[in-house]
């Protein structure tokens, strides 16, 4: 499907067998439909007119709704992991873990947070979980988490990305945001455990292996254009000028050339994430309705951020950036 779609690329994708197709406005949408629809005649394959939808401000796909320039969870799958009974097995604990780690991304330090969870189930033992306190407060608190209607904005490739990274004893985390107007909103948020071998590192060792994952991670974001990298830690404003005698410091900051960003120190007060965006506004589980053509100048009124396509599955980027979905399965 992948070889089928890619012709169409710049606003269509699937995953196997679930086509989402985006545009700015509703002309272009039918015109794009078409296009893809004659793609699948020629392959010799057929869609489903009871399975197909048309003209939607906002489309649930891979367990996200998608649309109006912002990506949110789906509600119900957040209701389940809101109700997720205590888990008393490691396997129970790893479907927990599963289930909420699909929604990482909407997630501050994730992997700080859930580190208590994650020991339970690396330890070698019986089946049967030693639950702790520190196990109880991770559970209450990732049962949380999401409850608070999250929304992360879609990534906009005509402005400037910001990369936010901190490093602490246990973990790795960073934000990636934009600006809209005056306002700092997240694209995304990612986390991860440090190996035990890497909580020996110094601080400034751990801060420079905070920036090294995130821009690895994120190289389908930033590379090829200029980013603005922020820290708390002041000494990585001048590593580029330095002669620094660390040689894993050294080594990281090489790998980082094919880079073209500015480091900007902010104190460890003001540090904290760009979450307004993902606080401020509510979830609605309910999913807007299709849209006759009839309809169709109330859904096209500003275009959205233009820029390739990634499947929620595939990519960091879903559905990215059109006011039109159309969600076609075979």
């Amino acid at each position: 499907m992948d070889k089928l779609l890619r012709p169409h690329a710049n606003y269509a994708a699937a995953y196997l067998d679930d086509i989402v197709i985006h545009s700015p406005d509703w002309e272009t949408h039918l015109d794009k439909v078409e296009a893809v629809l004659d793609a699948l005649r020629k392959a010799g394959l057929t869609a489903n007119p009871l399975k197909c939808v048309i003209g939607l401000a906002e489309a649930k796909y891979l367990g996200h709704v998608v649309g109006r320039g912002v990506v949110k969870p789906q509600w119900n799958k957040v209701e389940a992991i809101q109700d997720w009974p205590r888990p008393i097995r490691k396997k129970q604990v790893r479907a927990f873990l599963g289930i909420v780690g699909y929604y990482r991304r909407f997630i501050p330090h994730f992997a700080t947070r859930a580190g208590p969870l994650t020991d339970l189930i690396k330890a070698r033992g019986p089946e049967i979980v030693k639950w702790t306190d520190a196990a109880e407060a991770a559970f209450a608190d990732l049962r949380t988490a999401l409850c608070c209607h999250p929304v992360l904005m879609a990534p906009d490739f005509e402005k400037e990305f910001i990369l936010q990274t901190d490093a602490s004893e246990v973990g790795l985390g960073a934000v990636l945001s934009q600006m809209v107007g005056e306002e700092e909103h997240p694209i995304l948020y990612l986390s991860r455990k440090l190996l035990p071998r890497e909580q020996k590192y110094a601080v400034v060792e751990k801060e420079c292996l905070a920036i090294k994952w995130a821009m690895e991670t994120l190289r389908y974001y930033l590379l090829g254009r200029r980013f603005t990298l922020v820290t708390d830690h002041a000494p990585l404003q001048w590593m580029h000028r330095n002669k620094e005698r660390n040689a894993r410091v050294t080594r990281w900051f090489l790998s980082l050339q094919p880079f073209h960003f500015r480091v900007q120190h902010r104190a460890g007060s003001q540090h904290g994430n760009a979450d307004g965006l993902s606080r401020q506004h509510c979830l609605s589980s309910r999913v807007a309705q299709p849209l006759g053509v009839e309809q169709g100048g109330g859904i096209c009124d500003t275009a959205w951020p233009e820029g390739s396509i990634r499947v929620l599955a595939g990519g960091l980027i879903p559905c990215q950036g059109r006011k039109v979905c159309f969600r076609l399965t075979r």
